[in-house]
């Protein structure tokens, strides 16, 4: 199965990473539920990169149609004005990438 991974990545100035790494942090409240019931969907992460002044949400799909409902879903929309009204700049287009070749770590047990 190649899947594919969506990659959208937020930057900011470093005085407003801290306020704009805790909007992400609270946005897991708003967008869980819709996300989790989308067709396809394998994995969601979001991130920080405070050296960079940067924040990302990561997720790998079963299918680009999968990931592409992605691009009209609101609540994820309506959030990303938000950050945009602080001075966060998103870079265009998001990427969605198919996947090449994939490495699975070994579970561990302490």
């Amino acid at each position: 199965m190649q899947s594919v991974v969506r990659v959208s990545i937020l930057r900011c100035r470093p005085e407003q990473f801290s306020e704009l790494k805790q909007m992400m942090a609270a946005s897991k409240a708003v967008l869980e539920e819709g996300i989790t019931k989308m067709r396809g969907l394998i994995h969601y992460y979001a991130g920080e990169d405070e050296a960079v002044s940067s924040l990302t949400n990561v997720s790998i799909w079963q299918s680009f149609d999968d990931a592409k409902q992605m691009d009209t879903f609101r609540p994820m929309l309506d959030l990303g004005k938000a950050f945009a009204a602080k001075g966060a700049t998103f870079e265009r287009p998001i990427m969605n990438y198919a996947t090449l070749w994939q490495i699975v770590g070994a579970e561990r047990t302490p």
